[in-house]
């Protein structure tokens, strides 16, 4: 019988328990989910690294783990271990493989209080209001008290609504880190009851998309974003890329315009490298970076998630179609790693058929700038004798002013147009 743990998960801590997937006595084969946690920035299946019987289930929902921690007692044989020999004892597998699904994650929206449960000791008679009608126990209650905080306004992440000690402290950390309104000169924006005006329903965002929004918010704050929007030529792309169609299929791949366009960021981005860089927490310094890992921005049900694709400027069209189906299936799925979220340099984020002449996207901070792409269209252009129907590309950069003038990014955009426009510049 094998121990299945926690295995890595970033720099992710105290993640939840959100769903049990199995029981006692269920046969599991490998990469079947055991459970599902959550964190700050995505959900993620933990696997059964091998096949088996689930002999006990060692956490419960609401339950915080981190790496390390088992999760479950499987009884069957890791595939890499050879059988024991005689007199000796059978190794142990310590951790499983994690699958993420997932985009960018904030507080979360404060869920309603359950009521006490047998046991639970009545909040302290110098608590009253919304602290005293809150889910939490007595050590809670006393660390809120020592720390100054209302507990009628803390967000409960334990099951149930319960508030545990990490709620109170992330609660503190937020208010030192995050500035008020009143102290960055803004007006707060008023409280509302629109249940006065007819009948609404409320519900709460998940995890992943409330730290989304937590996340664009300090971006907007932070960034000087500035927005150029052009269009890009792709009449001749889009030929070439027709006639890929039977060896696309051949590999098993389908080859949108989004593999070319994120060949020719790279490419673009090696000529004009300040936009594959980072400015310093002070705004004193610039990084360059001598790497290009692109994030995708990919739309699931539980919000946007941005999975990376490393090192895209060494991989051809084909193979950043297929890696990119790829990461984007597992998003939707929920099995993105957390190293598959991390480090990118730049990001696209495509409309495609959804649409759009423009739009702005968000600088994904602590990166200088991020492409939006619309709706590819037909329009009419002057070649210099008559108009002529060409495919035209909305693109939208949005940048960091503070890191990038608006030469530079006209520089880049012009380049980016470029290649767009002639497929001779790719390798494939």
């Amino acid at each position: 019988m094998s121990e299945v743990a926690i295995p890595d998960i970033g720099d992710a801590e105290d993640v939840e328990v959100i769903e049990i997937c199995v029981a006692v006595g269920d046969e599991v084969g490998p990469d079947d989910a055991l459970i599902v946690i959550e964190s700050d920035k995505a959900s993620m299946e933990v696997p059964a690294p091998f096949a088996g019987a689930v002999e006990e289930v060692l956490v419960a929902v609401g339950d915080r783990v981190n790496a390390g921690d088992p999760i479950a007692r499987v009884a069957g044989q890791p595939a890499s271990e050879e059988a024991p020999t005689a007199g000796e004892p059978a190794a142990t597998e310590p951790a499983a493989d994690v699958s993420a699904a997932a985009e960018p994650d904030a507080q979360a929206t404060p869920t309603a209080a359950a009521p006490p449960e047998p046991g639970e000791s009545p909040p302290p008679a110098n608590e009253s209001g919304a602290a005293a009608k809150v889910y939490a126990g007595p050590a809670v209650r006393r660390l809120a008290r020592e720390l100054g905080v209302d507990l009628g306004a803390v967000t409960a992440t334990g099951a149930r609504g319960r508030i545990v000690r990490d709620d109170v402290k992330a609660h503190v950390k937020r208010a030192l880190t995050t500035p008020s309104p009143a102290a960055a000169g803004l007006a707060p924006l008023p409280e509302v009851d629109f249940s006065r005006f007819g009948e609404v329903a409320v519900e709460p965002l998940s995890r992943l998309r409330a730290r989304g929004a937590a996340n664009l918010h300090r971006a907007w704050q932070h960034v000087v974003h500035v927005t150029q929007h052009d269009d890009a030529d792709v009449t001749d792309l889009e030929a070439f890329r027709a006639t890929l169609r039977d060896e696309a299929a051949l590999r098993g791949v389908k080859v949108s315009p989004l593999p070319f366009i994120v060949k020719a960021c790279v490419l673009a981005l090696g000529q004009h490298p300040r936009l594959n860089a980072s400015l310093d927490a002070a705004a004193t310094s610039i990084v360059y970076k001598r790497y290009h890992h692109i994030g995708i921005a990919v739309d699931t049900e539980e919000g946007l998630v941005v999975p990376v694709v490393r090192d895209a400027g060494a991989k051809g069209v084909f193979a950043l179609a297929e890696e990119i189906d790829h990461l984007a299936a597992l998003a939707r799925e929920r099995r993105l790693k957390p190293d598959q979220m991390q480090g990118g340099s730049f990001t696209v984020s495509s409309l495609g058929a959804i649409g759009g002449t423009g739009f702005t996207p968000v600088v994904n901070a602590p990166e200088v700038a991020i492409l939006g792409v619309g709706r590819l269209q037909t329009r009419p252009q002057w070649d210099g004798a008559a108009f002529v129907p060409r495919q035209m590309l909305p693109l939208s950069l949005s940048y960091d002013h503070r890191a990038i003038n608006g030469a530079e990014a006209g520089r880049f955009v012009a380049d980016l147009r470029q290649f767009l426009g002639d497929v001779r510049r790719f390798s494939l």
